[in-house]
């Protein structure tokens, strides 16, 4: 392996014009969390050492490094290839596109504005409408589903996310002091999710146009449903209900339920609304007073919170989409609770109630999940699917709080190991509300699902370095959670280390394993520790579960996960620039056996792209590469990046697929 040197930039590789459009410059805000809610592992190891009658001052003085603290490097005759990751792994680089290990294939799936329908036109960079945007592949793919309509996997739904716009990226001459409204509407279209029939073939996933095919937009009708629909909080001038929205905003992550339908979360959605005047329910969620970047409001009233002060709670919730249905409504899950959701997926208990797992990114966030009142009805009867896609609609939503099991002193913020060589430690889920009724004092139930992160500074939730997308393992049940990075921590004012995330000015993030008790979903405790302490790794505050460092791939800013059928760990990065401006790229990691903390780098994307969504199929591995080209400086007048298309082509968010050579066919 190729190891780069770090770099001392402001923040963790993200262009700053991807910052301003994706998350509305968040990182360059003050965090929204100003809870002084305490860690409790410090507390309680604190307590601990103190009626043991420890001196844990001794415990700090030690010099050990963590290279030397580290578990031993497994003997060579174990290094080699876990089953099903026997490729070569691809050198860090910054070329312009996709680069995948060699005996491997690559080809286009889907690009922005490619038609999805027969009446839509070809895509014309120079000459969009909205007209046209509604009825193509919409902007910035991110979360990405591949759903078999065959038991051979020939025909497969291809859902994606699009998560957010670049103006400047998609119209020349753009001046963003006066959009204009056909740009402005253009922009609604390319938002939303797209729903499109693949055909396997020897050239990869062809789009297909089929019945099934639908673009979901920002005035798309969605349902809202679940013990908060109807609130006083969610009532406007148009929906005095409370229980209709039109489209979704800023969908980032997502899932696939057992039923077959698709979980999307909705992230960033304060960045659109402006006017927010001066409520700290809405300064929690970043949502602050002034105009926004995109002048939204000056175009619909909604978007103007002095105007419709509740339509911002309309939005930072998990949507349910049905793509077998393409004449469905949409639906809002308020029993999951407002933040700004990574992703949310679901998982199957004994009993037969489904669990589902958030993240919200965000810096010094919270990790939740849910637990439904019913329970699942098998089989693929349509009644069966009525039924379980209610599921989410009731239960009980609760919050993470960790236990660290080392003392304080020994978690310094330099991301050496403590003693017993390990971040590792205790935790438990904090109830806050079900149906009806609140856990939390001084908060309705109804304030709890609209405002859950003012829930979570209530109950003294542990804060946690931009929690994003959360997996469970498919054969031991063993929660993932990628923690993208924080460099707000340690600063002044700001939380130090804490052993769940263990460094300060923490630039390239970790990997949080969560086991319930008896692997159980439904338990309220779990030990958790720390698979990856991400980035180069020759650098001594990395971490690669014990495994020998100078075989692995420097990683950053981990950001969305997902399992092959073997129970591989596979990782896709986000503003991977910290180290040394590499591209992001898409990684896989054993998690058991001798190869466990074995991370090689199976593809990286072209320069000023992200990796999204990546879907491990047993044949085909597709990855989403969003906002190719995004760098500062660059625009639709100066393209830094001219992929997928070559030439001086602009660049276009796309979905690649990946495969062995002769590994599919027609």
């Amino acid at each position: 392996m190729r190891h780069l040197p770090l770099l001392a930039n402001h923040s963790p590789g993200r262009a700053a014009v991807t910052c301003e459009y994706r998350c509305g410059d968040a990182c360059f805000h003050d965090a929204p969390n100003t809870s002084a809610n305490p860690y409790f592992g410090d507390l309680l190891t604190r307590r601990t050492a103190i009626k043991a009658g420890v001196v844990v001052a001794a415990l700090g003085a030690t010099t050990t490094s963590q290279a030397a603290a580290e578990p031993a490097a497994a003997e060579p005759a174990a290094l080699g290839n876990a089953r099903g990751l026997d490729f070569t792994p691809v050198q860090p680089n910054t070329r312009d596109a996709v680069v995948v290990p060699d005996g491997y294939r690559q080809a286009i799936v889907i690009r922005w504005g490619d038609p999805l329908f027969p009446d839509a036109p070809e895509f014309d960079f120079d000459h969009q409408s909205a007209a046209a945007q509604a009825r193509q592949f919409g902007f910035n793919c991110d979360f990405a589903a591949l759903l078999p309509l065959d038991t051979l996997g020939r025909d497969n739904l291809l859902v994606t996310n699009h998560e957010y716009t670049s103006e400047p990226f998609m119209f020349r001459g753009y001046d963003p002091a006066n959009p204009t409204r056909e740009q402005v509407e253009i922009a609604w279209a390319a938002h939303g999710l797209s729903v499109v029939l693949v055909r396997q073939g020897r050239d990869g996933l062809t789009p297909r146009f089929s019945r099934y095919n639908r673009r979901i937009t920002l005035t798309t009708e969605f349902e809202v449903r679940g013990p908060a629909a109807g609130s006083e909080h969610l009532r406007t001038s148009a929906d005095p209900t409370g229980r209709k929205v039109l489209g979704t905003l800023n969908n980032c992550a997502g899932g696939v339920t057992p039923w077959g339908t698709i979980l999307s979360g909705e992230e960033n959605f304060n960045q659109y609304f402006a006017n927010a005047g001066t409520d700290p329910r809405r300064a929690r969620y970043g949502i602050t007073p002034g105009t926004t970047t995109r002048k939204w409001e000056r175009f619909d009233d909604r978007f103007d919170l002095a105007r419709e002060p509740n339509e911002v709670n309309r939005f930072g919730w998990v949507v349910e989409l049905d793509p077998d249905d393409p004449d469905s409504t949409p639906v809002k899950h308020t029993a999951l609770g407002r933040f700004k959701h990574e992703c949310a997926n679901v998982r199957v208990a004994r009993d037969g109630r489904v669990v589902a797992y958030s993240g919200d990114d965000e810096r010094f966030e919270y990790i939740y999940k849910f637990v439904s009142s019913g329970r699942i009805r098998r089989g693929g009867s349509r009644s069966a699917r009525r039924h379980n896609m209610t599921l989410l609609d009731d239960g009980t939503l609760y919050v993470a709080r960790f236990t660290g099991d080392s003392p304080p002193e020994e978690i310094d913020g330099t991301g050496k190991l403590p003693r017993d060589k390990a971040f590792d430690g205790r935790g438990e889920w904090v109830p806050l509300a079900r149906g009806d009724r609140s856990f939390v004092p001084g908060m309705t139930a109804e304030e709890v699902y609209v405002f859950t992160r003012l829930a979570g500074d209530r109950v003294g939730a542990t804060k946690m370095d931009r929690p994003e997308d959360i997996q469970t393992h498919p054969h031991t049940g063993t929660v993932y959670c990628a923690l993208s990075n924080n460099v707000d921590r340690g600063k002044p004012g700001k939380e130090g280390a804490t052993e769940p995330n263990p460094r300060v000015l923490n630039k390239h993030g970790q990997v949080l394993e969560l086991t319930e008790r008896g692997g159980d979903p439904l338990a309220l405790r779990f030990r958790w520790n720390l698979l990856l302490v991400c980035g180069d790794p020759e650098d001594p505050d990395t971490y690669f579960a014990g495994y020998d460092k100078s075989r692995v791939s420097p990683i950053s800013s981990p950001d969305n996960v997902a399992f092959d059928r073997h129970g591989n760990l596979w990782i896709s990065t986000d503003s991977a620039g910290a180290l040394a401006g590499l591209n992001d790229g898409l990684y896989a990691v054993p998690v058991q056996g001798p190869e466990r903390g074995h991370l090689k780098l199976f593809l990286t994307v072209p320069r000023g792209a992200e990796t999204c969504g990546p879907v491990i199929g047993e044949r085909v591995v597709t990855v989403c590469v969003q906002h190719p080209g995004e760098l500062d400086g660059a625009s639709a007048d100066r393209p830094a990046s001219h992929w997928p298309d070559g030439g001086d082509a602009q660049p276009r968010p796309s979905v690649v697929a990946v495969w062995r050579e002769g590994f599919i066919g027609g």
